[in-house]
């Protein structure tokens, strides 16, 4: 959480309200049902391989990336990442990774429905960790594409 909080720090968010649950919010589902929202608000962070590239995709808890989608996109195929190249290019585990803070830049591809709401709520780099962000800050803070990629 420190490096997140970091992170957000240093794209001008100076106090980010970063929430810590007893219970999970690994899972979109789990993060709607702690903090009392819907799924659609909850961002998942996602980590594929446009070739050999890692590549970070942010999408709306209720959608799936669209690898064919997001390939022609890219004009490159499109893999799922394991859970030890998540950790190895994020610096977190599967359930917990942020949309910032990670030991690799990464370019950041962002799911246009996220676009649809006022707040989002994004994990804050651990599986019981989350916190609020207005999707254009995310968009700025990621310097992410925003495109159709579910």
């Amino acid at each position: 959480m420190d490096r997140v909080r970091q992170a957000l720090q240093a794209h001008g968010i100076p106090n980010p309200a970063i929430r810590e649950f007893d219970e999970s919010t690994a899972t979109a589902e789990h993060a709607a049902a702690a903090i009392g929202t819907s799924i659609e608000r909850i961002v998942k962070s996602l980590l594929f391989l446009a070739g050999e590239q890692p590549i970070l995709a942010l999408v709306s808890g209720q959608n799936r990336v669209d690898t064919k989608r997001l390939g022609d996109l890219l004009g490159t195929p499109i893999k799922r990442a394991n859970a030890d190249q998540v950790r190895q290019v994020t610096g977190f585990p599967i359930g917990g990774v942020p949309p910032v803070g990670h030991t690799n830049r990464l370019d950041t591809y962002i799911d246009h429905h996220l676009l649809d709401y006022d707040e989002v709520w994004a994990s804050a780099g651990t599986p019981t960790s989350v916190f609020p962000i207005d999707p254009p800050t995310l968009v700025r803070i990621t310097d992410g594409h925003v495109a159709q990629i579910t």
